[in-house]
């Protein structure tokens, strides 16, 4: 196959519908932040409503592509790409609204693009599949922003809601560090078993 039949076979694999749906999870990320950093209820409701689309897109793009048989190479690398822009950019923007400690969004940023390189890096040697203690900490981490998003003051005392806010993110925290140290030890001994013999 030629360079040009291989960018125009790349080109017409990008247009289905789980892509679309990634490409639009994309888009959604900065619109979410913008309405976020406005800080009035109005926008924070509508900054809760845009954050809920694109997580649910996140789980219907694969759904579709792996029960349509529409999975393609651009899908393979943008979704989780989608993904990790989604959940980070949640935490960056509440860390720079005083609500969310820098910690927290510094460790989760570190394991999610640190493993995400990791599953790059061994790609060749074999498909490290997500596992279900990622598929659990990834729920964790949409209920903790989704509790943490909501202006509870328009509703109720926000006190109460905010610790209750802040366990689910320290609960999404450890099991987010805990399968990344998973996925290490799996990397380890996916790069010791295919390591060339001397």
């Amino acid at each position: 196959m030629t360079g040009t039949e291989s960018a125009a076979s790349w080109r017409a694999g990008m247009w289905n519908l789980p892509n679309a749906l990634t490409i639009g999870r994309l888009v959604l990320v900065p619109v979410f932040v913008l309405l976020l950093l406005a800080e009035s209820t109005p926008t924070r409701w509508w900054a809760l409503a845009v954050f809920v689309l694109a997580s649910v897109t996140d789980q219907l793009d694969g759904h579709l592509a792996r029960s349509r048989n529409l999975v393609t190479a651009f899908g393979t690398l943008a979704d989780p790409v989608a993904d990790k822009a989604l959940i980070l950019g949640a935490l960056v923007t509440l860390s720079v609204l005083g609500e969310v400690p820098w910690w927290i969004t510094i460790l989760v940023a570190v394991r999610e693009l640190g493993i995400t390189a990791l599953r790059a890096v061994l790609v060749r040697r074999s498909i490290m599949p997500a596992s279900l203690g990622g598929k659990v900490k990834t729920v964790l981490q949409i209920v903790a922003i989704v509790l943490l998003v909501v202006p509870w003051s328009a509703l109720v005392d926000p006190d109460p809601m905010r610790v209750v806010a802040l366990v689910a993110l320290y609960l999404a925290l450890a099991v987010t560090l805990l399968t990344g140290l998973d996925y290490v030890v799996k990397g380890w001994r996916i790069s010791r078993s295919t390591r060339p013999a001397a």
